[in-house]
């Protein structure tokens, strides 16, 4: 058996390792998405405007799919629930129906890991 590099080998009597997950830099695997030269979060807070829900100006709105939504990894990304709740986003992984990254928690002022389901995303702008 030729080793895959990267992933242990293994066969009869051994078992498979499953792969731990974690935000990246957090030290219980993960590191999904590995951008560019950027594996936590941002290092200041996002931007002070909000941008308008239809694209206007540098701003595009684009469709809630993980094609569309993958040209906003490691950028500013204004994110529009279904629930009605908005917030600004720092994706760093996108999935077949997920999206993971950092959101920012204002109250607070920093960034959490947060994943979520690309179903309750109702509309998304990135800078």
């Amino acid at each position: 058996m030729i080793p895959m590099p990267g992933f242990p080998p293994f066969g009869p009597g051994q078992q498979q390792q499953q792969p731990p997950f974690g935000p990246p830099g957090s030290g219980q695997g993960g590191g999904f998405g590995g951008g560019p030269g950027q594996a936590g979060p941002p290092l200041g807070p996002p931007p002070s405007t909000i941008p308008p829900e239809q694209g206007q100006g540098q701003f595009g709105v684009f469709a809630v799919d993980p094609g569309g939504i993958r040209g906003c990894l490691y950028r500013f990304t204004f994110i529009r629930l279904n629930n009605g709740r908005s917030f600004w986003y720092y994706p760093t992984f996108v999935g077949r129906n997920s999206v993971a990254g950092y959101r920012w928690r204002r109250n607070q002022f920093r960034w959490q890991y947060f994943g979520i389901d690309l179903n309750q995303i109702r509309s998304f702008s990135c800078s």
